[in-house]
């Protein structure tokens, strides 16, 4: 990555962001189990003199940082998310590799954390430049229930601010390159379980029972039409059969199935739509078949959305820092994050930046995903500089 960035960041900064980096991954620790990287990070912070930080959704951890220039105050957040997944490193070369068997840093939240306390470091120091507040999020539980964003939504950690930023690391992309659209970039991610009763009878006779089996069989096929008929072609929209479980014999008529899927869509109106009508097609098929069909919905995360001027402002800062080279407006996500939450609640930017180096081509959640030190500091540094920016009108 090119380093025209502004030294945003001290030697020492530098060396904790690093620092920080190495420790998550070599001690990755699961959503909702984030305890000893809560621990490091309050550690890391009291060490440059930010004491005050505050915990929420039991393991994650915000510091506020108020500027004591004049000016128009405006309040900005920045996420970088902490948990790591259970996959087993399969990188020996890494130094720094899990020591935890089973559970590695496979989708770059040690290198989110390690940009958010970089820029909570950045803004301590620079307090004096600006009038405003930067509050910075270490977020538990991104990838998976109970989330931390829905904590952040329901306890209203982000009433009176303006703006929130969050990131992540794009493999797909090659270092040095970011990448950041208007609209929605990511997918909601909805989940289903659908219990199917039918009546048990023997397998040669057949007309004495109802068929979960077959009740089940005929939704699959039904319910992949509410995505190809129902919703527009570029809502990316996915109806998803995860798991089915039915059935005890070869020769007895199954009386109950029992389906969990997901249900995912970029669009915040289609999104209670796509559930309605999974419930009416179950319920549907399985009145067809004299069943019944039982559905129960868990919403998770909304769809992340940027905002058009923030998406404006980020790409003059990489464009002035960078250049134009340094810029594409393509990635569309069809996976979820929990930001979401936080773009529900204010306007938001939700960046990627590309860690595609040799040797580091493999994508996240995958035994093998690795991002190179050296992306580290310069993206934290431009972070920190459009932070800056939007806390400085």
């Amino acid at each position: 990555m090119s380093k025209r960035t502004n030294n945003f960041l001290s030697d020492a900064e530098r060396e904790a962001v690093i620092e920080l980096r190495h420790a998550m991954h070599r001690e990755p620790e699961l959503s909702n189990a984030e305890w000893k990287t809560q621990e490091r990070i309050r550690d890391i912070l009291q060490r440059f003199g930010l004491d005050g930080a505050k915990a929420f959704h039991n393991t994650g951890l915000y510091i506020d940082i108020d500027g004591t220039a004049s000016g128009p105050k405006r309040s900005i957040a920045v996420r970088g998310d902490i948990d790591a997944l259970p996959i087993q490193e399969q990188r020996q070369d890494l130094p720094y590799r899990s020591q935890v068997n089973g559970i590695m840093h496979a989708c770059g939240h040690d290198v989110h954390a390690s940009i958010a306390l970089g820029t909570a470091l950045a803004f301590h120091r620079m307090r004096d430049n600006f009038a405003g507040k930067v509050r910075v999020f270490f977020h538990p539980a991104e990838e998976a229930e109970p989330l931390g964003g829905r904590t952040v939504k329901e306890e209203q950690l982000l009433d009176g601010f303006d703006g929130a930023v969050g990131f992540h690391v794009s493999p797909d992309i090659p270092a040095g390159v970011f990448d950041a659209c208007e609209g929605s970039i990511t997918k909601s991610a909805d989940q289903f379980r659908i219990n199917i009763t039918g009546k048990m009878a023997h397998g040669a006779a057949p007309h004495n029972g109802i068929d979960a089996i077959a009740i089940a069989a005929a939704f699959v096929n039904e319910v992949q039409k509410v995505v190809s008929r129902e919703m527009p072609v570029d809502d990316g929209a996915v109806v998803t059969i995860g798991t089915i479980h039915g059935g005890e014999a070869t020769n007895i008529i199954c009386p109950s199935v029992v389906m969990e899927g997901t249900i995912r869509t970029r669009s915040p109106e289609r999104r209670t739509l796509l559930s309605q009508r999974v419930r009416e097609v179950a319920e549907g098929v399985a009145a067809m078949h004299r069943g019944r069909a039982e559905c129960i919905f868990r919403t998770g995360e909304p769809p992340v959305v940027n905002d058009g001027e923030m998406v404006r402002r980020f790409r003059q800062v990489v464009h002035d820092t960078l250049g134009r080279d340094a810029l594409t407006a393509k990635k569309r996500a069809a996976g979820s994050d929990d930001f979401g939450f936080y773009a529900a609640c204010v306007p938001s930017l939700y960046f990627w930046f590309g860690t595609r180096t040799a040797g580091n081509e493999s994508l996240v959640h995958t035994p093998t995903f690795a991002v190179a030190d050296d992306l580290l500091i310069p993206t934290t540094e431009l972070a920190v500089r459009y932070v800056l920016d939007l806390v400085s009108p």
